[in-house]
């Protein structure tokens, strides 16, 4: 991420607390964007994030089918009744994320396949 002359990470548009209701931004492009706080209730797939502040963002009904996250900041979002089939996190800050209800199938993490990890992690908790 590229530093402006103010030290903010994000040199692209401040548009945080923005709310998307019921919007097709479907291949939109999200490049050194400060959307922390912002509400999405859109489609937006194949769309790109990349160097974008997304901080306690929330998406909500929403679909991210082949969505890309690249250097993005996730910390705090939430993802409520989302379609991510097909989306790429490269980069990206999860701390603290949680999964509940969630249709892992295919889904991998560093090559390694979720549902994988989630067996093995049961098999030595018994």
């Amino acid at each position: 991420m590229s530093d402006n002359q103010q030290g903010s990470p994000f040199d692209g548009p401040q548009m945080q607390g923005v709310h998307y209701q019921r919007a097709d931004m479907s291949g939109a492009n999200f490049d050194g964007v400060n959307l922390q706080n912002a509400r999405f209730h859109a489609v937006l797939t194949k769309a790109i994030f990349t160097d974008t502040n997304l901080g306690e963002a929330a998406f909500d009904d929403i679909n991210l089918a082949d969505a890309r996250f690249n250097n993005a900041n996730l910390s705090g979002a939430l993802f409520t009744d989302a379609n991510l089939s097909g989306a790429t996190f490269r980069g990206v800050t999860l701390a603290h994320s949680q999964i509940q209800d969630a249709d892992l199938t295919g889904m991998r993490i560093n090559g390694v396949l979720v549902t994988d990890l989630i067996a093995a992690y049961e098999r030595g908790n018994r």
